[in-house]
């Protein structure tokens, strides 16, 4: 399984100045080694009981650095993004808040690395986001930044507890730790009782709360929301804002969000507000 290695964390060679690549394949034969063997049930749970609880960055999740996003439009170019510049800290809840066509979702694609700026820095955890490519983009995705999507995203054939195991068959979690993690994501966000049903025998909360449990299944660092209060009702959202402020708090993950809901904003530790593609 890959897993991400702080720069500092690495192994440096003196006879170069060159530091290690920050994605390190740490145990590629994985990839094409011969399955292991089911574990058995106390095995199993000696192996759950071994995911060790983890802290906070030190520093900021996300910083960005005079953004500009243009795009062509005939012989003519939309200028989307000016000068954005703003910080995720560690354990914040963030929000983009400003109305439809303001460049909300055009920016949260590119801090998810689905995007790139047309010019600026986006730095994910201390690292120059902007200049990877593709491969370590999805790597960082996979790894380390959960996405909630407004239309919830699920697989409607599958139940609650299949979307969530799914999300941790992408990350190559293992399997000795799913059934615990399933259940304990399921659980932080209220659909105990409700694990086995499919999206369509769940209601629009409810279909949002598995996808907010897919999202941190494989203990992402980075969580971002599009919209997800967009399509509830006051009650249904204000339920949604809190399951969010209780994972910050269980999970040590940091969300940025968008919205054009002023009535969830007094949840947020920070607002930015977007109009005509900068902050006011």
């Amino acid at each position: 399984m890959a897993w991400f290695r702080k720069r500092s964390d690495l192994p440096q060679d003196p006879s170069t100045d060159e530091e290690p690549d920050y994605i390190e394949q740490v145990a590629e034969q994985e990839l094409v080694a011969e399955p292991e063997p089911e574990p058995e049930p106390e095995q199993e749970e000696r192996l759950e009981e071994e995911v060790p609880a983890r802290e906070l960055d030190a520093g900021p999740i996300l910083v960005v650095n005079q953004v500009e996003r243009f795009f062509p439009v005939g012989n003519e170019q939309l200028h989307v993004l000016k000068g954005i510049q703003m910080e995720v800290q560690p354990g914040q809840l963030v929000m983009l808040r400003g109305r439809s066509g303001s460049g909300k979702t055009t920016l949260l694609n590119i801090l998810g690395g689905l995007d790139q700026p047309s010019s600026g820095e986006v730095y994910f955890r201390g690292n120059p986001f902007h200049t990877w490519d593709d491969d370590k983009r999805t790597l960082a995705r996979r790894m380390d930044i959960g996405f909630i999507f407004q239309a919830f995203a699920l697989m409607p054939l599958l139940s609650a507890w299949e979307n969530v195991e799914l999300s941790l068959r992408m990350a190559n979690v293992p399997k000795a730790q799913w059934k615990s993690r399933v259940e304990h994501c399921l659980e932080l966000v209220g659909l105990a009782k409700r694990m086995h049903h499919r999206p369509f025998e769940l209601s629009g909360g409810e279909q949002q709360r598995v996808a907010i449990a897919k999202a941190i299944a494989h203990r992402p660092r980075l969580l971002l929301a599009d919209e997800p209060t967009a399509e509830l009702d006051s009650q249904m959202g204000a339920q949604v804002m809190a399951v969010f402020k209780n994972i910050i708090r269980t999970e040590q993950v940091s969300i940025c969000m968008t919205t054009h809901d002023p009535t969830i904003l007094e949840v947020a530790d920070h607002v930015y507000e977007m109009v005509d593609g900068k902050f006011v």
